[in-house]
């Protein structure tokens, strides 16, 4: 059994908010994530859009999100 949780696109960027991360610009459903020390982030999801334990890994490989935070 994975440690990630499936989740909804909504909660996960919420999630990505409350570890430093910002919108640094938006266009439709692709939003440009930025925090110093790491490099921008292209969140590509709607907000109802279910995200499962395998991309959620991928996401956290490139913005340090862990599955706590969720």
């Amino acid at each position: 059994m994975s440690l990630w949780p499936s989740a909804t696109a909504k909660k996960v960027l919420s999630a990505l908010k409350r570890n430093g991360w910002s919108v640094k610009r938006s266009s439709g459903s692709h939003k440009t994530l930025e925090k110093p020390g790491f490099p921008d982030y292209v969140f590509a999801f709607h907000d109802s859009d279910e995200i499962g334990p395998k991309m959620l890994v991928r996401i956290a490989k490139h913005t340090g999100l862990k599955p706590k935070d969720i």
